[in-house]
Order: C-alpha cells, then structure tokens, then sequence
C-alpha cells in the first residue's frame, strides 16, 4: 500500500458525493467498500470522510440546494480556487459553486466546463486530498465523458496545464489521458455518439476492488444494480453499477493490467 501524501497540480485530487440521503449513502458505501465514516464537526454540515485503514479516500455531504443529488464529483488540485475559477470563467465555464473557505481546510468551488461536465477545484489548507489510489476501496480512475471533446480537452490544457497523451483521434475512437506519461491520472473519452440522448457530459469515477463479480453482487444485495456487467479490456477488468439513489460509479479490478480504462 502507497499513502498519496502529495498531489499533482491540476489533477485529481480529492472525489465525493452528494446525497440526498446522507444516512441511507453512507450505509451502502460503508457497507459496500468497508470504509469508516468520520463526521465532521457540526460546522462543516454533516460532512463525512470516508478511510479505508485508517487513509482518508472519499468524502460525502448532503446536496446543496441548486445542486444535482446523488452523483460523484471529482476535484483537481488548484493553488488558488479563486483565480482558477476566474480562469475557468474567461475559457467559457460556467460556476456553480462559487470559491468558498473550508475552515482551515482548504477551499473549494465547482465549476462546469465547456461541455457542461460539473468539476471541483480544491486549494489544500491542512487538508490534501486522498492517500490512497489505485487500491481496493480507493479511487482508481476518472474520466470525462465527453459531448464536446476538442473543446473540453482544450479548456482542461489551457486551465490546467495538462499535456495530454493521445491514445486515440478517429471518428470510432478518440480518448485522451492527462498526468505523467507512466502514471496518468485519468482520461477524456469522446462519448457523443455513445451517450444516450439527454444524458450530458460528466465526469465518472472508477473505485479499486479485488472482484468486479463479488461486488456487482454485492452492490445488488445492498439495493443498488449493475448498469453494465463485468467486461475486460486491454486496460482491465470493470463494471458499472449504480447505487440505490441512482448515483452511478464504476469498479475497476485493481492489479488487473493498465490504468487507462477506456
């Protein structure tokens, strides 16, 4: 087991939820990864931390109004989520929660790209993000799906000095991957013709088991369901699932070959 103590600037730093049942989403995912939720003093609104052996690796909060419930964000590391958002806004954003200080922790702010995909920003106070990736109950992967790929690939290079790698540039396939070429921290995939119609661009977040299977399983006991059974790819075993309120994650089976799902 690696503990993350640093993050890069600009990638992946941080994932969590937004419930409209608190009580009910963290029972499942407790139940689900095995995770311990730690509360948060009352002035933080309930928020928990989720660990994993004691390493912090998700967290969950209930909805804010005006927000959409019950879906995962992922959060990049920025070293000002002010100026960030300001940048964000004059590459043709949108801000849907404006920057905000989190006590001593750090502070955030959320933003929706070109395409309209919903992305935090997090500036590290004493707090730095999870420290744990790419194990059984640890973020793994995350990944854009993309309506309008060159544009929101070009605002996520220009914002946050990715430098990507194309592993894909035809009409069957186009897909991206950000970070250090030996370990990316995820991937833009162009998904217009495979989303369905009405679903928009979004990010989706991969979580780290042992058995794609078992937990498939395991997620329909606890009263969520599989949108896609376990399948195999050049970059390893997945599936995607949704949890009981309709918030929809993917596994990855950790350990099981590369790290650019796709």
């Amino acid at each position: 087991m690696t503990v993350i103590t640093k993050h890069r600037l600009g990638e992946p730093c941080w994932v969590d939820y937004a419930s409209a049942d608190l009580a009910a989403s963290r029972d499942f995912y407790t139940a689900l990864f095995g995770w311990e939720a730690e509360a948060a003093p009352e002035e933080y609104g309930g928020y928990l931390t989720f660990r994993a052996g004691g390493r912090a690796v998700a967290g969950m909060g209930s909805a804010m109004g005006g927000m959409q419930p019950n879906v995962w964000t992922t959060y990049l590391l920025v070293e000002d989520a002010e100026a960030t958002v300001t940048a964000a806004e004059d590459a043709d954003a949108d801000v849907l929660a404006p920057a905000m200080t989190i006590g001593d922790r750090g502070a955030m702010a959320v933003i929706a790209d070109p395409g309209g995909a919903a992305i935090g920003l997090w500036e590290p106070g004493l707090f730095h993000g999870f420290e744990l990736a790419a194990e059984a109950g640890a973020p793994a992967w995350h990944e854009l799906y993309a309506r309008s790929y060159q544009a929101q690939l070009d605002f996520y290079t220009a914002v946050f000095g990715w430098t990507p790698k194309i592993l894909g540039d035809t009409a069957d396939f186009r897909y991206a991957t950000f970070g250090p070429e030996d370990a990316p921290a995820g991937g833009i995939y162009d998904a217009d013709k495979m989303l369905p119609d009405g679903i928009p661009s979004h990010w989706t977040i991969y979580f780290g088991v042992d058995d794609p299977e078992a937990s498939c399983a395991r997620v329909v006991e606890l009263g969520g369901s599989v949108i896609r059974d376990p399948w195999d790819s050049d970059f390893g075993r997945f599936a995607q699932v949704n949890d009981p309120l309709g918030g929809m994650f993917l596994l990855h089976q950790v350990g099981s070959g590369g790290s650019a799902p796709a």
